[in-house]
């Protein structure tokens, strides 16, 4: 698996990411959701580049014009919840793309909550077969919640392509979908933190996606 690392370029991605880190930035949740949907037009727009392309002629009013365009047959799918507004960045570059949303969450498995497991609940997903599929979740933590939203999908058939997108991940998390996904997939990260706490949060991170996003659970 190829791991891409987009903190360790220079990119307008990085005062983002400065900003969604912001415990003062975060109290405005539109702002936060805003910039979690940025980094997914963006990162959308790297992995556009690796995709296969044909030429086609396109009628203009003066003439005609041969454009290389993307032949890619496009799922993105994310996790549920703290994913949806990643998902809509990726959604409005790869605006002809189909959507799979996978409900997969962590449940700890100690009265102490520094042990994890992962249940996936519900999925809505066409078929993968013979697609390029984008797994879109802004955190990759333990890699739980993304190996099981892979195998998940996989049931529907098996993708052309794989790319797994997040914001934040740990080299654990990134071990763990190295195991579960195959060789020519690519990872995707706008940074790799250092690693966890004993909760199993990224550190430094940025807290709980989903209730940055959307106010806090019970």
């Amino acid at each position: 698996m190829q791991v891409i690392n987009i903190s360790e370029q220079n990119s307008v991605i990085n005062r983002y990411m400065a900003e969604i880190r912001d415990v003062e930035y975060q109290k405005n949740r539109l702002l936060f959701r805003n910039n979690i949907m940025r980094i997914g037009e963006m990162m959308a727009f790297e992995i556009s580049k690796t995709l296969d392309y044909r030429s086609k002629n396109i009628v203009t009013p003066l003439g005609t014009a041969e454009i290389q365009l993307p032949e890619d047959d496009m799922l993105v799918a994310t996790v549920l919840r703290a994913g949806l507004p990643f998902h809509q960045g990726f959604l409005n570059v790869f605006d002809h793309a189909a959507n799979a949303f996978v409900s997969a969450y962590r449940m700890y498995t100690n009265r102490e909550h520094t042990e994890v497991g992962v249940h996936t609940e519900y999925m809505a997903s066409p078929s993968v077969e013979g697609k390029t599929l984008i797994i879109a979740d802004p955190m990759l933590a333990t890699g739980g919640s993304m190996a099981a939203s892979y195998e998940a999908l996989l049931k529907t058939g098996t993708p052309k392509a794989l790319h797994i997108a997040c914001i934040i991940a740990t080299q654990e998390g990134i071990g763990v979908v190295e195991q579960a996904v195959p060789d020519g997939a690519m990872l995707w990260a706008a940074a790799i933190d250092p690693g966890m706490n004993g909760h199993k949060y990224i550190v430094p991170g940025f807290g709980d996606a989903g209730d940055l996003c959307y106010g806090e659970k019970l």
